[in-house]
């Protein structure tokens, strides 16, 4: 019996959270030839049945008959290629709060730092915020439990709970002589997944990953920006696709579809060639036909590729920086009930030219490398899809990813800094054969 089932592309690298596509539930089915299993099959799984009757009355201590189960479906799954896997209920909840992106919590941005938790940011009008959480507040102790020793996830979900729950914070800060005890009531927190600002007239637009909230931010960010920088002053849009890992099908085709008009926006193709999906665009520019310039490195994978194959294969837009990462393959996850889910790839998904990403990336319009500070020079590792053992293969010619540096101070950021002078008209055609200015119109 195949359960609830929800496909995903899932993107993720450099220790990024696994977050997928979503399609339609319900979507996947067996054909006739995946149904029928040889009675060879079936004695080979007998295997399994021995091995575990083994283990369970020989191994020296009495084994966690759930745990066995576990890692042999986990196996099983994890031979195939890189991207399938089994979710136990704990990862399977955690994921679905990544691409929900709301959840009970505080209202902090965290990093691991000597052990103990530090907060880079506290988010606005978040419980942290109102209980005077500060930047650069380290956390020692929740609810009375030493932070040392525990990892950064345990230490976040300990953090997150039940709205409307409190939680005792022990802080030490700079300016305190003694540690302080701060009690907080978790509250809704959703994910800002979409950020934007003015930079002079242009408008810029980040999307870190594809949550539910996504096209939301971004139809906000377009809005807000037209307003500030005035609809008679506004050259176009920059967005921000670097060391995106990926997110939901179903943001990834509406923000791609907020800068078409007509065609098709991404098509998926599985084992059987009835259940070819294809996804396209309806009447309508979000942004009024501005410019558009769209900014990926190797940390882009995924929903983020869609996005930047879209508008490239439908001339929209300039892709500027390095070859995104080539994460091109459809996961579906299959829902297990009270047992978790599987993640199992079943389908490769195609741009509107027909080209497949896998292990290949999408490669700029105009390669602008990010240079690394000296103390990174020698220590950084690109990863790319087809760096990954037992990845899809696609042909002779794989490659993809490359370096996913991006500075925090904009002054410093090249790629960036190039953008915005190609968007005002302040660099050349001549410089670049390929016509970089292709798919940027005119107001």
């Amino acid at each position: 019996m195949i359960r609830k089932t929800t496909l995903f592309l899932s993107g993720t690298m450099l220790g990024a959270a696994l977050v997928g596509f979503m399609l339609q539930p319900g979507s996947l089915t067996s054909t006739s030839a995946a149904k029928a299993a040889s009675s060879d099959t079936y004695r080979q799984l007998n295997l399994f049945g021995d091995a575990f009757k083994r283990i369970r009355e020989n191994y020296v201590e009495v084994p966690d008959e759930q745990k066995l189960i576990e890692a042999a479906v986990e196996g099983m799954l994890s031979s195939l290629d890189p991207h399938s896997a089994f979710l136990n209920a704990n990862a399977y909840g955690d994921m679905k709060v990544q691409t929900r992106g709301e959840f009970g919590g505080l209202g902090i941005e965290v990093t691991m730092e000597d052990g103990l938790v530090k907060v880079i940011s506290p988010i606005d009008d978040t419980p942290a915020a109102k209980a005077g959480i500060l930047a650069g507040d380290r956390i020692s102790y929740i609810d009375g439990e030493a932070v040392m020793g525990l990892s950064l996830n345990d230490a976040v979900k300990k953090m997150r709970g039940k709205i409307n729950t409190k939680i005792l914070l022990t802080i030490l800060r700079k300016e305190a002589n003694e540690p302080l005890e701060i009690e907080i009531t978790r509250g809704v927190i959703k994910i800002q997944s979409v950020r934007s600002r003015a930079e002079g007239d242009i408008g810029y637009i980040r999307v870190s990953s594809f949550t539910e909230q996504s096209f939301t931010g971004l139809e906000k960010a377009v809005k807000n920006l037209t307003n500030d920088i005035g609809e008679d002053k506004l050259k176009g849009f920059v967005l921000d696709l670097r060391n995106n890992p990926g997110g939901l099908l179903n943001q990834s085709i509406a923000i791609s579809d907020a800068f078409l008009d007509k065609g098709e926006i991404v098509s998926t193709r599985g084992r059987d060639p009835q259940q070819t999906q294809r996804y396209n665009a309806r009447s309508g520019d979000l942004s009024k036909g501005l410019p558009l310039i769209v900014l990926v490195n190797g940390g882009s994978a995924s929903a983020s590729e869609i996005v930047a194959g879209a508008l490239q294969d439908h001339r929209r837009a300039t892709i500027v920086g390095t070859r995104s990462f080539g994460k091109g393959s459809v996961q579906s996850i299959i829902d297990l009930g009270a047992n978790g889910a599987i993640k199992l790839t079943t389908a490769r998904y195609y741009t509107p030219a027909g080209t497949s990403i896998q292990a290949k990336g999408i490669v700029p319009d105009i390669v602008e490398v990010q240079e690394l500070p000296d103390e990174f020079k020698g220590k950084e590792r690109v990863t790319s899809e087809a760096k990954l053992r037992g990845h899809l293969k696609n042909g002779e010619d794989e490659g993809g990813g490359s370096s996913s540096y991006v500075p925090a101070d904009p002054e410093l950021d090249v790629q960036l800094q190039f953008a915005l002078k190609l968007m005002r008209g302040e660099i050349t055609n001549d410089a670049y054969p390929a016509d970089p200015l292709r798919g940027l119109a005119t107001k």
